[in-house]
């Protein structure tokens, strides 16, 4: 059994790649690599798409990397492998981003990712620090995680879906926020797990234990 962190050059993967392997070995659900290489991705038996930064600049490094996203796709969509995207990795499901200028997403989970807008406007954003998670959807992810339980958040941005069926968790910032979607063999999750202590390395044991 095979994890792949895919890096496409979108930012310090260390935090992400020690939780991972943390929770793969206390699961048994064997290996972590960090890999760019488009045959590992395409037999990986889960692949976790990370993301920093903003939603063009993070597409257009991926799609730089020659083969990477189709790789994924075929896995993904093809032979339906499990699959969890990360702050922009969550973003970039989406059918467009709206961030600086719109740019396509890659369409698996409807929606466009526009600016966070609190209806009171002393709320600063980016939207960053600890949030409570609302659940709105039962899922396998969430065994063990009740709603109340924090996720570190760091953005400006988030998903509006298309499909309210695809939205599995939110925050409330003066406003619901896109904490976690999902469908399919697909997940999303806005905030960063790795970061989020107790909760999030029980959100990554899920994952790594999920079969859709």
């Amino acid at each position: 059994m095979q994890t792949v962190i895919v890096d496409y050059e979108s930012g310090n993967l260390h935090s992400a790649e020690k939780a991972f392997q943390r929770m793969a070995a206390e699961v048994g659900a064997g290996t972590v690599t960090v890999t760019s290489d488009p045959e590992v991705v395409r037999g990986a038996d889960r692949i976790v798409l990370p993301g920093d930064g903003a939603f063009p600049a993070c597409r257009k490094e991926l799609f730089d990397h020659r083969g990477l996203f189709e790789a994924m796709e075929e896995a993904v969509i093809t032979t339906a492998r499990p699959f969890l995207g990360i702050c922009i990795g969550m973003q970039m499901l989406a059918t467009r981003g709206l961030e600086y200028t719109p740019t396509p997403g890659f369409d698996w989970i409807g929606g466009e990712v526009a600016r966070i807008t609190p209806a009171d406007p002393a709320l600063k954003v980016p939207h960053m620090g600890w949030n409570d998670l609302v659940i709105d959807q039962p899922h396998p992810v969430f065994d063990g995680v009740t709603t109340g339980d924090h996720a570190y958040f760091v953005h400006s941005y988030h998903m509006r879906l298309t499909n309210p069926a695809h939205l599995l968790a939110h925050v409330d910032y003066a406003g619901p926020i896109t904490a976690i979607v999902g469908r399919d063999n697909m997940l999303g999750m806005q905030f960063h797990p790795e970061k989020s202590q107790k909760t999030g390395l029980r959100l990554i044991a899920n994952f790594l234990r999920w079969r859709p």
